[in-house]
């Protein structure tokens, strides 16, 4: 059985549907984890989404890492209950008011008192040996981040085949692109890296999204991205984009029209990015 399957007994369903044996299990696992000292900081952003903060977790419950680990969440001022979700689970939490992916972030960046920080999203699922891989990664001389990979949960609308296509070329391409701009391959629900110099940095609040591929740049310039490969540390998520382009051909399509046109890019690094119009947050 996939690790992730069990965990999809709570996923997509609401929190009044949770068994309360389950919400127990997730309090009583995460209370063992809990560190006064921890050398990595795991922090959850979420903005309503009480249909997969449970899962998510349960899945992170059940982390078997050696290192000293503290869990902290970020409601960014949810309708739904997201809140009480980490206060069940006896998660620590902090409001956000200002709504963005990029506040939320730079939210769980602010409180992160690990050595590393590794901010992922509440509708991902994160297998057991995750964060511990990606700490050993950083762990290592002149490594300032990591990123990794994922996968999409299967469901019927997209075949097991079509989606190991599709993950296969995107994989490729990630770690081909991450040689010369391991800013663009990476992604906030599969980044870690080191607190301090991140904190330095900041994350940008005044873009809609691309505020991780941003950070990236900027961590660059204190050492080196590596992109773990590493299957133990594939997390798997809900569709996101790739549903919002149709079918999974019409996604694919898209993408690699969209990669064609930039290949040059893939043997050249770059020091800074133009802002696109459409993705700058207009000022009120």
């Amino acid at each position: 059985m996939e690790w992730y399957k069990k965990y999809l007994q709570v996923y997509e369903k609401p929190f009044s549907e949770a068994p309360q044996e389950i919400i127990e299990k997730v309090k009583d696992n995460i209370a063992k984890l809990q560190s006064n000292n921890p050398l990595v900081t795991v922090s959850l952003i979420g903005y309503n989404e009480e249909k997969h903060l449970l899962a998510c977790l349960w899945s992170l419950s059940e982390m078997q890492c050696k290192y000293p680990v503290e869990i902290i969440g970020v409601d960014n001022e949810s309708k739904d209950h997201t809140a009480e979700i980490y206060e069940a689970c006896g998660v620590p939490y902090f409001t956000e008011t200002q709504h963005s992916c990029g506040f939320a972030r730079l939210c769980g960046l602010n409180h992160a008192r690990g050595k590393y920080h590794i901010n992922i999203d509440s509708d991902t699922l994160y297998p057991p040996k995750y964060v511990e891989i990606m700490v050993n990664a950083l762990e290592k001389e002149g490594v300032v981040a990591a990123s990794s990979l994922w996968s999409y949960i299967p469901d019927k609308d997209h075949s097991w085949l079509g989606l190991k296509v599709y993950e296969a070329a995107r994989d490729l391409h990630l770690w081909l692109q991450s040689f010369k701009r391991p800013e663009l391959s990476v992604r906030g629900l599969v980044f870690a890296y080191r607190t301090k110099y991140a904190q330095k940095t900041g994350i940008r609040t005044d873009i809609i999204r691309g505020e991780d591929g941003y950070l990236a740049l900027q961590l660059k310039t204190y050492g080196k991205i590596v992109f773990v490969r590493n299957q133990l540390a594939r997390a798997v998520t809900g569709y996101g984009t790739v549903g919002a382009d149709g079918t999974l051909f019409n996604s694919f399509k898209i993408r690699v029209i969209s990669r064609l046109k930039e290949i040059g890019g893939l043997f050249t690094k770059k020091k800074e990015y133009k802002d696109e119009e459409s993705n700058l947050v207009k000022k009120k």
